[in-house]
Formats: structure tokens, sequence, C-alpha cells
């Protein structure tokens, strides 16, 4: 909702943001002028950005603090989102190791239980006691990650109509997703907004039927603050338990998640090779002068 303007007869501006006068004093009445980049603060929602960095990972173990390029994964994600519209970023996490790496190159980091079951449930704990609107959950193993996504997820949550969550998917090929169940894959309604996701391929294509574009789930996500304290209360669902996919619990529950659709690639470091194929990538930018 937009901040509409009136002009009263007393050299005012008179601006109504979210039902309520606000009243803004013109140059040259002697009062202290509210400043235009606040006029567009007032405009917007109030935005955390959390990085959850769980220090345990079963495929590669401290992953979120392995150098790439000379600094730790955690740092490259979290350089990136303080370049967003988020108005404040914490790195969450359950290692004093890592809440001490965070600390050392400027971030916030806040200790959280080593306990939780999902990402969403450590970004919950680092958020419940501040006031915000909405709450982006970054993955914390996604160094290239562009901070126009978090710009995305943030748009897509303005609006009376705002969904629940919101997500960003890829474009990706059969090639690419047939047999991987490390890519998660989503099938979009004609609103926009996510019907399923899945480890297997999704939507099958049968012999002789209709292709059509496919994408890959990119795991950041945007919550209302309700939604988020509202997910993290539900158990976890049936289909959440057989596919490991925690998404599926907000669908199961009736909640709406909208999809927004990026062209921007991601190089996710879940294993090793992974930290292999990103160092080669960060090389290749550096030589083509690319790199942020």
């Amino acid at each position: 909702m937009g901040l509409r303007k009136r002009v009263d007869s007393r050299r005012k501006e008179r601006f109504v943001f979210r039902g309520k006068p606000v009243i803004l004093q013109k140059r040259g009445t002697g009062k202290k002028n509210v400043p235009k980049r606040e006029i567009c603060k007032m405009n917007q929602l109030r935005t955390i950005a959390v990085i959850p960095a769980r220090l345990a990972s079963t495929r590669f173990p401290e992953k979120v603090i392995a150098k790439l390029g000379g600094k730790p994964i955690i740092q490259w994600v979290w350089e990136r989102t303080v370049r967003s519209r988020a108005d404040r970023v914490l790195v969450a996490t359950d290692s004093e190791k890592v809440f001490e790496t965070a600390r050392a190159f400027g971030a916030e980091p806040v200790m959280t239980s080593p306990n939780h079951p999902s990402g969403s449930d450590r970004v919950w704990e680092a958020v419940k006691g501040i006031d915000c609107d909405v709450i982006i959950n970054v993955q914390g193993d996604e160094p290239f990650m562009k901070p126009e996504v978090i710009n995305s997820l943030i748009d897509a949550m303005e609006g009376e109509d705002a969904p629940d969550m919101a997500t960003v998917v890829v474009p990706s090929t059969r090639e690419e997703i047939a047999s991987n169940p490390n890519l998660p894959k989503v099938v979009i309604g004609a609103d926009g907004r996510a019907l399923y996701f899945s480890r297997s391929e999704i939507p099958f294509l049968r012999t002789g039927g209709t292709d059509m574009p496919l994408y890959r789930h990119w795991g950041i996500y945007a919550y209302r603050r309700a939604a988020l304290e509202r997910f993290v209360s539900l158990p976890e669902s049936p289909l959440e338990k057989c596919e490991k996919l925690e998404q599926l619990r907000a669908l199961e529950n009736g909640m709406k998640i909208k999809v927004v659709k990026t062209q921007f690639q991601s190089i996710g470091i879940d294993t090793p090779e992974d930290l292999v194929r990103a160092e080669e990538y960060l090389r290749k930018q550096k030589e083509r002068q690319e790199i942020e």
C-alpha cells in the first residue's frame, strides 16, 4: 500500500499511510523536514533476512566455514545479503565456531538451539523477539546468490493479497533434473503459486504428452511473520517425511506459496565436489572481471 498524498491549507503535505494520516512539514515553515528517504522507508515492509548456518552436515561437515576464494562460504552469503533491501541481517547458528567466524567478518550472529528439525525453525528462534513484517530465510551454502533475488522475494510479499510464503525457482531441463534427487522440482499453478515440490521428475512427460517449462527449486524463502510462526508450530507432515522437503508441510496445511522465477544461476555447496566447482566458477569470473 503506497502513501496517498493530500495537501492542506497550512503548507503541509499530508499522506495517508496504512489508514492513518501522516503530516510532513514543507520547507520554509521553520520546522524540520522529514527526508524523502524516510518517507520511502515508511512504505516498505520491515524485513529481516536470516542465514541459518548449522555446522554439522552429513555430506560436507563444517561446509559453511569452508574457505572459498580465501573467505568462509558464510561470509560470501552474508556480503550479498546485506546488499539487499532487507533492514537487518542475522546469522543464526548452533555453533560457537560459526558464531565467532561470523562476528569476525562483521556479521550479527545469533546462537540458537542445536535441536531444530529444519532451517525454518532455527530462523524463527532467531527472529521471534524482533518486530518485523517479513522474514527471509537465506541458505548459508549459496555463495553466489544475488541481492536481487532477495529483493524479488520482498516485492512478492507486498500488497493486500500477499501470500503466506514466497520462494524462488530457476528454469531447468529434463536432462538436468531427471536423475538428480538433490535438485527439488516444482510445478506451478496458473495463479503463480506452487502446486507441489518433489525430488522426483515433475511433471512427468508421458509418451505422446506435451512438454512444458520445467523449474528447479532454489531454497530461499520469504515468510509473513504470522505464517512462519504457524509453520514452525505444525508437526512434520506425511509428505514432508516422505520427500524430506519442509515446504510440503506448508502446502499440506493449506498455506499459499508464491513462486518467483529468476534467471540468476548459483552454485549451492552440498559436497566437497561442489566446492571444487565453485572455486573454478570463481576463477573464471575473476578472469572475466565479473566477480562482485
